[in-house]
């Protein structure tokens, strides 16, 4: 898969034509979605509609949106020519062998300048005053560039008047090709093993108990006869003038007869209290009731407010774990291609992408919510565990062109593998050409000290060999001198007085006596010292 520019086919943008060409494509427009980063559609939504081929229903409200849009484009195409000094054409570019598509509101005769058009919202405008856009734009935007090879395109926010009119120039900048490239490549990946989901439920909105009969309860709790008032008065007066303060054995005495009556006062108060609530058995009855049921009311909500929270933390995990199980076996998967790849080197994709599962939960409330978002973050952290791998493979290329015979020097190459390729390549070339460097040196330094050992050697021979010599020419004078004295007597019979000087062979056979060794060992070794017999 790769990017090429599209062909211009004759579609008018909207047409049924146009409709089934796009369910065929990967189109601009929905470049956002599928990296995650669209407004209006999820990662999961585009998958399913282009594996069903089923797209959502356009409501009339969204109608009307898009032709409010579209009157808008039109009204705004004249101003945005004078801006450009080029007529626009809205053009359809279709990349059949790598399936692309992409739709332009304008393009100009040359096909270098692009005209892309948005409703202006206030969000919008932020960003065109802040001169950056946001990817929900910018992804579009980078398909069409890389269909249509422009150089720059004229970005419109309008209503189509020209008060409310923002525009940007965006230039091509083709570094965004490949990591596009890739979100597409990862989308086809999942897109090819989609399996359709189990149709979602409708929105839980649960049952509650059926309700109960409305309360009623009527007390008519006046008391109707009594001499409380009376009772009270005197009973104050009495128990005020009960003396405390004992002194005297009468007052001892006054307070046991004292006691006894409090106590009876009291049995007398006691049954007084139970007659007035026996009577409003009743009333105590219905309390009792009501306090029963909104106790066990109680209870039952909590108990499930509890079970409803687990139940949601046990499916967000599940929904995180199933995240974390996918990502790490697509690493698994790819660190162990690039190790056979690499000959058995240590390939540790694993340690350069992390997901952030956890963060990309957050604020979601649905169930489908949370599995949308963690599907996007498990697709973004796929692209970029791609995109490493990808520049790990190259750096194994390199590795296995110019230093197969030296890869003993990168045993750290799980920690240089992810450089840059221009910089992995310096740090190959560099390495190999300090280690052939130090052989150089090492071998310069081994031939020296082997020319000066066998110098060495050759100097000590040369005194053995001169020791030799002198030796032998020793032995030689000496046992000459032996048999001249032996061959001095005259001989009667000689014609010729004068001693006789041995032969080479004769002085060889003395060597070999003197020495202790053969004739044959006597004569090598005098050959190895160059030994002569002078005449």
């Amino acid at each position: 898969m790769k990017f090429q520019k599209g062909k211009i086919v004759n579609l008018d943008q909207g047409s049924p034509e146009w409709d089934a060409l796009r369910a065929k494509r990967f189109t601009a427009s929905e470049a956002p979605a599928m990296a995650g980063k669209s407004k209006y559609q999820s990662r999961n939504d585009l998958l399913k509609q282009k594996a069903t081929g089923i797209a959502p229903e356009v409501s009339a409200h969204q109608q009307k949106i898009f032709d409010d849009g579209h009157r808008a484009e039109a009204a705004a195409r004249p101003i945005a020519e004078k801006i450009a000094g080029e007529p626009f054409s809205p053009v359809v570019l279709d990349d059949e062998e790598n399936g692309f598509m992409a739709s332009m509101d304008g393009l100009d005769m040359m096909g270098e300048i692009g005209f892309e058009h948005k409703w202006l919202s206030k969000d919008l405008a932020e960003q065109i005053d802040a001169g950056e856009l946001e990817d929900h734009y910018m992804l579009q935007l980078d398909q069409q560039f890389a269909l249509s090879g422009a150089e720059k395109i004229l970005f419109v926010g309008s209503d189509g008047t020209e008060e409310n009119f923002k525009y940007l120039w965006i230039e091509r900048d083709e570094s965004r090709f490949k990591p596009l490239l890739s979100a597409w490549e990862q989308f086809a990946a999942d897109l090819s093993q989609y399996e359709a989901p189990e149709p979602e439920q409708p929105k839980a909105e649960g049952k509650a108990p059926d309700a109960l009969p409305a309360l009623s309860v009527q007390v008519q709790g006046m008391v109707t006869a009594s001499n409380l008032k009376e009772f009270e008065e005197s009973a104050r007066a009495t128990l005020a003038n009960i003396n405390t303060d004992l002194q005297s054995d009468e007052d001892f005495a006054t307070a046991e007869k004292t006691v006894k009556f409090c106590k009876d006062v009291e049995k007398r108060l006691d049954s007084a209290k139970e007659n007035v609530l026996g009577q409003m058995q009743s009333v105590d009855e219905v309390v009792r009731s009501i306090d029963g049921i909104k106790e066990e009311t109680r209870q039952i909500r909590l108990k499930l407010d509890r079970a409803v929270k687990e139940q949601k933390e046990c499916r967000k995990r599940e929904i995180l774990n199933a995240a974390n199980e996918a990502l790490q076996s697509h690493l698994c998967t790819l660190e162990n291609t690039l190790e056979k790849e690499s000959g058995g080197l240590r390939v540790p994709v694993s340690y350069q992408v992390k997901g952030d599962f956890a963060g990309a939960m957050k604020g979601k409330r649905t169930i489908a919510s949370l599995k949308s978002a963690c599907d996007d973050e498990l697709a973004r952290a796929k692209i970029e565990a791609n995109d490493t791998a990808e520049l790990i493979r190259g750096n194994i290329q390199q590795l296995n062109e110019h230093a197969e015979d030296y890869k003993f020097l990168f045993s750290d190459f799980d920690f240089i593998c992810i450089k840059p390729a221009d910089d992995f390549a310096a740090v190959v070339k560099a390495r190999i050409a300090d280690h052939k460097e130090a052989e150089r040196q090492r071998l310069e330094a081994e031939r020296e000290r082997i020319r000066r050992e066998e110098e060495a050697k050759a100097r000590r021979d040369a005194e053995e060999r001169e020791q030799a010599k002198a030796r032998v020419q020793e032995t030689v004078k000496a046992e000459g001198k032996k048999a001249a004295q032996v061959d001095s007597k005259p001989d009667p019979q000689a014609d010729d007085q004068r001693p006789a000087m041995p032969s080479p062979n004769d002085m060889i056979q003395v060597v070999a006596n003197h020495y202790g060794v053969s004739f044959q060992q006597a004569q090598a070794w005098l050959a190895t010292i160059e030994f002569r017999v002078a005449a």
